[in-house]
């Protein structure tokens, strides 16, 4: 029987029983699911996200929706197998699930480590150091990032079913944000399996995942100045999103990530017989025929210099005929068909246009041999090579993005001329450069940087362990301007800000050193009555302060330290070449050696909760130290933060040194590990 897909909302599973869609498989064109989304209250839907996801959410830490992000791709990655036998009648092959959906479960590892690492044992966020804003230090500023308190709402494209989702779902739960998320129709089925597995799961709260099988209905129409649409798709239903009403007059955030005709180009210097000129057939056609070309960023134009065209061609052509059309399922298919019949026929169309200023140097886009399968019902397309003799005076080639295997070959006289000619793409995702000569990389990729969300420099040193021109990455922005929409999505800690709101605190330093559990230099720092190098992790307070007696340092410590350490710069060791450099009055005592007798004066040398130091962020030397002055040290418990492991937790303090004037001479932030009793 064919299925009947549902929806998730309200933490219960949804069956329209009307208004249903038949969705066919890619191979054969029989029905293999049909679905929507007639009856869902929608109101309803966002109000449940708002009241029941969001709060459920909020009430974690960022580690915590770290950990259920991990738990979450462990038990995915347990359960995968189904998933690719049901992709299959997408289209993918065993490569491109490997893209989608072994891709989508490590985009959630990859954030959850990112959470834990990179971000608070808080609900908030302090965005960078505080800022003075008065003469006397007793009125300061700072900037907080805090959970929008909305929903995100997902538009999701055809292509990744599963990558696509969670994507996007990932930094929105590290976030906070609960998510409702659409998926394409065409290949719904996919994600409603991957839906199943997360609602299967048990490991998300209530509300922070609902999913819309269909049409969105009236969904935007409930949205407010609290939540994020988010969409990937065609430029067309991307201005019908971003000018909804209720859209421009809420001032929803919007992300969109839309038609690009992304590009590659061939340094002059990469001619035949080069490792780059092999590298550069290999990725163009590789891109060409992963998912079936049906990426957002799979190269579209190829740019090569002009006494390369005949030999870039040829190996192309050579190249593409040899791929293996077919059966997704079959173990020497290396492409399978277009998602449907509807699409196939789409890019047909767009070929034409195309074509009507250029020709097509190999590929049919009505015929061809089908390995284990049915040109007629199935979406088979071979992939097709276009040449473009006049690329300045072409509209189509820069502007029509034939969704599937298809790219045009365009020749360039100039690094400049192959500049301009990219930017005739009117932004794009990405763009890769392929040269060994740095002077061509500086002109190619600053001459393109303005239209692109990436550029990718592959050469023979990076190829082997490089992921290719069409592979986002968690770590990295997603996103381009002009025609791909303007957004950013990924990109690391960028992804999940766009989830939150920034806003300037002002008030005293002991205020906001109280609010965010940061210690700004300003606020109350009591001497501790207990070196905190005593108190276990649960017991120091935000602000416990070591003040230390003063030591003196001597020319004898600093011509030791000199000898001892092998450091024998001439601004220690000979005071008429010192006094002769600018910044200095004379010999002057090393820096880590500052450092170590600063060290040496508040170290408490038993055995304790301190377990170890394990590094030192933003030191400054901000004053020589001579011969003859005598320094102390000011150690601050500035932060908190709980470890991967519970018998410990991170404790970073606040380290300055004075001289004998209470003049500072450095500054610096110590970095250390303290047990936790408790655990």
């Amino acid at each position: 029987m064919t299925a009947i897909l549902q929806s998730y909302a309200l933490d219960q599973w949804f069956e329209a029983s009307s208004g249903l869609v038949d969705i066919p498989s890619a191979i054969d064109g029989r029905v293999v699911a049909r679905a929507s989304s007639t009856g869902l209250d929608f109101a309803a839907v966002v109000a449940h996200a708002r009241d029941v996801g969001g709060p459920a959410l909020r009430a974690l830490n960022f580690h915590q929706r770290a950990d259920l992000l991990k738990a979450l791709a462990t038990y995915l990655n347990t359960h995968k197998e189904p998933l690719y036998a049901l992709a299959a009648e997408t289209g993918a092959t065993k490569r491109d699930n490997l893209i989608d959906i072994d891709g989508g479960i490590g985009t959630l590892f990859a954030y959850a480590s990112r959470g834990r690492r990179d971000l608070p044992s808080e609900r908030f966020v302090v965005e960078g150091a505080s800022e003075a804003l008065s003469k006397g230090g007793s009125f300061v500023g700072l900037h907080v990032l805090t959970p929008l308190q909305g929903v995100a709402v997902h538009v999701n494209a055809f292509n990744f079913p599963c990558w696509g989702m969670l994507e996007k779902l990932a930094p929105a739960l590290i976030a906070g944000v609960p998510v409702i998320t659409k998926p394409a129709t065409a290949t719904a089925y996919v994600t409603e399996a991957v839906i199943r597995l997360i609602v299967e799961s048990g490991i998300l709260p209530a509300g922070a995942l609902q999913f819309v099988c269909g049409a969105t209905g009236d969904l935007l129409d409930h949205l407010t100045g609290q939540d994020v649409l988010s969409f990937t798709g065609s430029l067309g239903t991307s201005e019908k999103l971003r000018n909804h009403p209720v859209v421009s007059r809420n001032a929803v955030r919007f992300i969109a990530e839309r038609d690009s005709l992304n590009a590659a180009v061939l340094g002059p210097d990469a001619g035949p017989g080069t490792p780059e000129f092999d590298l550069f057939v290999k990725e163009v056609v590789r891109e060409m025929t992963v998912k079936a070309g049906q990426k957002c960023t799979a190269i579209r134009r190829i740019f090569v210099p002009r006494e390369l065209e005949t030999a870039v061609g040829e190996a192309l052509t050579a190249q593409l005929a040899a791929i293996k059309l077919g059966d997704p399922r079959l173990e020497e298919v290396r492409m399978g068909p277009l998602v449907s019949l509807a699409q196939r026929q789409d890019v047909r169309a767009k070929v034409a246009q195309i074509a009507g200023e250029a020709e097509i140097l190999c590929g049919d886009p009505a015929g061809g041999a089908v390995i284990g399968g049915d040109i007629a019902a199935g979406a088979f397309m071979q992939p097709v090579l276009l040449r473009c003799a006049k690329p300045r005076e072409a509209r189509h080639a820069h502007t029509t993005e034939a969704f599937g295997p298809v790219a045009t070959l365009m020749a360039y006289d100039s690094l400049n001329e192959a500049v301009a000619l990219v930017a005739m793409g009117e932004g794009s995702l990405v763009a890769s450069v392929f040269t060994y000569d740095q002077a061509v990389a500086e002109a190619l990729i600053f001459g393109m940087a303005s239209y692109h969300g990436r550029l990718l420099v592959i050469d023979r040193d990076c190829a082997k362990e490089s992921t290719g021109h069409g592979s986002p990455l968690p770590y990295l922005l997603h996103g381009g301007p002009g025609r791909a929409g303007g957004g950013e999505e990924l990109g690391g800690l960028r992804g999940v800000f766009h989830y939150m709101q920034r806003t300037a605190l002002q008030g005293s330093p002991g205020r906001l050193s109280l609010l965010t559990g940061n210690w700004i230099k300003g606020a109350p720092a009591p001497v501790a009555a207990t070196h905190p190098f005593k108190l276990d992790f649960d017991a120091l307070t935000v602000g416990d302060t070591v003040e230390t007696g003063a030591r003196a340092v001597t020319l004898d410590d600093i011509e030791h330290f000199a000898h001892f350490s092998g450091d024998t710069f001439y601004a220690h060791m000979d005071e008429e070449a010192a006094k002769a450099n600018p910044f200095f009055p004379g010999r002057v005592a090393h820096g880590y050696l500052i450092l170590a007798f600063a060290a040496g004066l508040f170290v408490d040398p038993a055995p304790g909760p301190l377990l170890a130091n394990y590094g030192l962020d933003n030191l400054r030397f901000l004053k020589p130290v001579s011969p003859g002055d005598a320094i102390r040290v000011r150690l601050t418990v500035k932060q908190k933060q709980a470890a991967r492991k519970p018998e410990y937790g991170e404790v970073r303090w606040d380290a300055e040194v004075f001289n004998q004037d209470d003049e500072t001479v450095a500054r610096y932030e110590l970095l250390t590990m303290s047990a936790r009793v408790a655990a």
